[in-house]
């Protein structure tokens, strides 16, 4: 059975959130993010009120959003597990709750430009950023883009799926994923809700998990 590798980017594919790290260099109310994340991490709102919420109180042009993102990066054995994984036969897609302006720059700088992607749109405005979001009206409703619905789109597929993520944005994923290969607020997540899930620091370890998933499972391991 192949498998379908289904990753989170902010926090995952690249270390830092890159998202979450725009939004404070340009916001400008600073005293609102606090309390609008509380909100969502007790499941009073979803992320994709947050993230328009969030997107009202930039003050970014799309020159200098691209600027601020250039200075970061992915993984950098992000690209041996794309090429390990392919070359298994194995899919990898980036599925994330960010924006595909900064995913799509910063992936091509590796090479990886025409990796399979879902994400959320961003129109710059006014000196502000407007979200779009494609991939919502498939999923939860309260997701900006929902990363089950990726999830089972595979699996219908005859894959084997495997949500890679590291926070609350990847729940959706990781409720239904075969397995789970979690860090940072999803892999304590995990655990709260009893879903198993392996433990990674960066996609060398990634590399190693699946290596040693089971050719053919079909369960959560």
């Amino acid at each position: 059975m192949p498998r379908a590798f289904l990753c989170d980017f902010d926090g995952t594919i690249s270390p830092s959130d890159v998202g979450a790290s725009l939004v404070r260099r340009f916001t400008t109310q600073p005293s609102a993010l606090p309390p609008l994340l509380a909100r969502w991490r007790e499941g009073e709102i979803g992320s994709r009120e947050v993230t328009e919420a969030e997107c009202r109180t930039l003050a970014v042009s799309e020159a200098e959003a691209l600027d601020f993102a250039r200075g970061f990066t992915v993984d950098p054995d992000f690209p041996a597990f794309v090429r390990e994984s392919r070359g298994k036969g194995d899919e990898v897609m980036v599925v994330s709750d960010g924006f595909d302006f900064y995913i799509r720059e910063l992936l091509a700088r590796d090479g990886l430009d025409t990796l399979p992607r879902a994400a959320n749109g961003a129109r710059f405005e006014r000196q502000g950023l407007v979200p779009e979001f494609p991939h919502a009206a498939a999923g939860c409703g309260r997701c900006g883009n929902c990363k089950a619905q990726h999830v089972e789109r595979f699996r219908a597929r005859g894959f084997h799926t495997v949500a890679v993520g590291d926070g609350l944005s990847d729940r959706c994923a990781a409720r239904v994923a075969d397995t789970v290969i979690a860090r940072g607020e999803l892999l304590a997540w995990c655990r709260q809700e009893g879903i198993a899930a392996h433990a990674f620091e960066g996609f060398a370890e990634v590399a190693d998990i699946a290596r040693g998933l089971a050719p053919g499972a079909a369960a959560r391991s």
